[in-house]
């Protein structure tokens, strides 16, 4: 039996909405041939079956076993074909390579000053929309075109096809650096996450310098100066400059609302660009700016203009309620927002097959933030153990050190400390192979693993001491991460003057805002 996850025509089936189903059967039957066709009696049996089982399928009578895999592929091809003639998917992007379809087959007939014709105007809306890739492909095509038909219609038209091959060409290869920059700097965020030292500094540094290409910010188009503040951003989270990260961010997004038409064709990116802006101003505790961002964005993806599929829901979903979340952290109102649990909960599960487990894993984790502020440790728990007990999580060890950190505290909180040596030995050892283990992280198990030793009437003078130990990280250029995931500070503050964590953290946000 083919796991249901790993099958790709079941999970193509099964994503599909009730318009999508319908307008693929139309289209199917358009001919009467099709009436009976095999692939869509294999469409129906798929879409009615709640996991993919080839016993069930072969059981029907549909298809022999040594017909399936060529009748599921026929199947697939037919959605695809579907789903493209779908006005919803009718994007600049498909428009232009319909319209180099067309001017193949018109080439292949011999209709060259036909074909000629829609690739110019092909050129020009491709040029229009940035669409610089496509553009020097078709500038190529006329080229051939050109060589076996003289139009004689543009004088020399030759020279003209050669200087703009020569000025696409260098604007795809300074894409093609800046994107291949910002990708290998998202990368190392994501395995190793920030610099840890002086020296992961300069080997950042040197690698970031040595492939940034040189530029003239004035001749750069919409693409080219999108990849490289995406480059600079990467950066500046690596080296944790989060400044820097709100000056790219903001480079990002106001770009896109310089160039409003490009929101509707890059949709993915502007939600991006939002998302990490929104990141940078927590960081930054910039809470009115952050509070106005969220709300122009949730304005601007309710939107009719704003693109309707699968992939922006699934997005819009996570940014905007990670960033929900995030709020109420910045302002202290832990208790305010634990109706988005339900609300996140609920998501995750409508889009798993879209949203990859290290996304989900940090909603779990902030949902664990959101009980732990709100004085409910053991829901904190819950949460966390959904992150260390995910074998499967490669990416964002930082994520995986800090849970565990977090659980320790919870644990504490709860009153559950019966099992906290066997704990505290196994956050040790976690943190040594990570090869993670930082100067907060290791006040923190120094301080929990002396618990036992100290009297009650000692407690607060330890709290006492461990806070000002760790105040002298906060500002410290490697050590300072570990506040961005759990804001020890104030939790130590909560102890020393007998108040709520978010009574503490609301007290800041306002002394902040004044």
């Amino acid at each position: 039996m083919t796991n249901a996850h790993k099958d790709a025509l079941f999970i193509l089936v099964k994503s599909l909405s009730k318009s999508e189903k319908r307008q693929f059967k139309l289209y199917v039957g358009r001919l009467g041939v099709n009436a009976d066709a095999k692939f869509l009696a294999l469409f129906n049996l798929l879409d009615k079956i709640k996991r993919y089982d080839e016993k069930v399928i072969l059981g029907s009578g549909i298809v022999k076993k040594a017909q399936l895999s060529n009748l599921k592929a026929h199947l697939y091809k037919q959605i695809l074909v579907s789903l493209r003639l779908n006005p919803v998917n009718q994007n600049i992007r498909v428009q232009i390579r319909e319209q180099l379809d067309f001017a193949t087959i018109l080439y292949q007939k011999g209709l060259y000053k036909q074909s000629l014709k829609i690739l110019d105007k092909a050129k020009s809306l491709a040029i229009d929309n940035e669409e610089k890739n496509i553009a020097y492909e078709i500038v190529e095509f006329e080229k051939i075109i050109e060589t076996q038909y003289i139009t004689r219609s543009i004088p020399d038209r030759a020279d003209e096809l050669a200087v703009q091959a020569k000025e696409l060409s260098a604007q795809n290869v300074m894409t093609s650096k800046l994107s291949n920059l910002s990708l290998q700097l998202y990368g190392m965020m994501l395995k190793i996450g920030y610099v840890q030292s002086d020296e992961d500094y300069q080997r950042i540094k040197r690698y970031f310098e040595r492939h940034l290409p040189k530029y003239d910010i004035e001749k750069l188009g919409f693409r080219e100066k999108l990849w490289l503040y995406k480059a600079h951003l990467w950066y500046s989270f690596l080296i944790q400059d989060f400044l820097s990260c709100y000056k790219y961010s903001s480079k990002w997004v106001d770009l896109f609302y310089e160039h409003k038409d490009m929101i509707q064709l890059n949709p993915v990116f502007f939600l991006k660009g939002n998302h990490y802006l929104l990141e940078s101003l927590f960081y930054v505790r910039y809470a009115s700016q952050f509070k106005e961002t969220l709300k122009q964005l949730e304005a601007v993806v309710e939107g009719s203009d704003f693109p309707k599929n699968d992939n922006i829901a699934s997005l819009s979903f996570l940014y905007i309620n990670a960033n929900r979340l995030n709020q109420h952290f910045l302002e202290g109102t832990f208790a305010k927002g634990l109706y988005l649990v339900r609300i996140i909960e609920y998501g995750i599960n409508k889009h798993k097959g879209r949203i990859d487990a290290h996304h989900i894993m940090v909603l779990y984790y902030k949902i664990a933030c959101l009980y732990f502020g709100n004085g409910d440790n053991k829901n904190c728990i819950v949460y966390l153990k959904k992150i260390i007990n995910n074998k499967n999580l490669k990416m964002r060890e930082d994520l995986m050190c800090f849970a565990r950190v977090l659980s320790l505290v919870a644990h504490y909180e709860a009153g559950m400390d019966y099992h906290l040596e066997v704990q505290l030995k196994s956050t040790y050892k976690f943190l040594l192979k990570m090869n993670d283990l930082h100067a907060v992280q290791r006040e923190m198990i120094k301080f929990l693993r002396n618990l036992g030793n100290i009297y009650p009437h000692e407690l607060q003078e330890e709290f006492r001491k461990l806070h000002a130990e760790l105040k002298k990280y906060e500002e410290h250029p490697y050590e300072r991460r570990a506040f961005l995931y759990l804001d020890i500070i104030s939790w130590l503050e909560s102890h020393l003057e007998n108040k709520p964590v978010a009574q503490i953290i609301r007290e800041k946000s306002m002394e902040i805002t004044r």
